[in-house]
């Protein structure tokens, strides 16, 4: 083999490596791959009710505030009973945006499940619901707090290929 072809020979080697080495740089192990929405979609169809209460749940077991966050609607109110004080306390999105991030970061598992349902009043944009729920917060293994309640919900959505959100939550827990 002469020089030049050594070097040609040299040069087709080095290329190919370059190429290999570059192509695996964009290869990262530790990531997760994207998941393809149509075939691995976890999340329900927010066009239904039910798929509401279905992403309502997932965002409270994975403490997911951008889930939990598509549920609400801007003008989003959650209304409480203080019974030591005898009123109703409320706040708005942003209120429960802060505490929903805070009660998720302070738990170590959330478990929520819907109970029954009572007949939903409304129309195909607007919507009541009133839902029996049992909330398990595990703030560590020695700190478990168990509620069952029932909450009446308020849901809207702009036109019936809109997804439902929800406009108010009154928490009508006893506890």
């Amino acid at each position: 083999m002469n020089s030049f072809n050594q070097i040609k020979f040299f040069f087709i080697i080095v290329f190919a490596l370059l190429t290999i080495v570059l192509f695996q740089a964009c290869i990262n192990p530790f990531a997760p791959k994207i998941v393809d929405n149509e075939t691995q979609n976890i999340l329900s169809d927010q066009k239904t009710i039910e798929g509401v209460f279905d992403n309502f749940r997932y965002a409270y077991m994975f403490k997911d505030t951008v889930v939990y966050g598509k549920l609400l609607a801007e003008d989003f109110v959650f209304v409480f009973r203080n019974y030591d004080k005898g009123i109703d306390v409320s706040w708005g999105r942003s209120e429960d945006m802060i505490s929903t991030y805070r009660l998720f970061n302070a738990t170590q598992n959330i478990e929520l499940l819907w109970n029954n349902v009572l007949t939903p009043s409304g129309d195909s944009l607007l919507v009541e619901v009133s839902r029996g729920f049992t909330l398990t917060i595990i703030f560590n293994p020695s700190d478990i707090v168990k509620i069952q309640g029932r909450a009446i919900f308020r849901l809207k959505r702009n036109d019936t290929n809109s997804p439902w959100l929800i406009i108010l939550w009154r928490d009508e827990s006893n506890y």
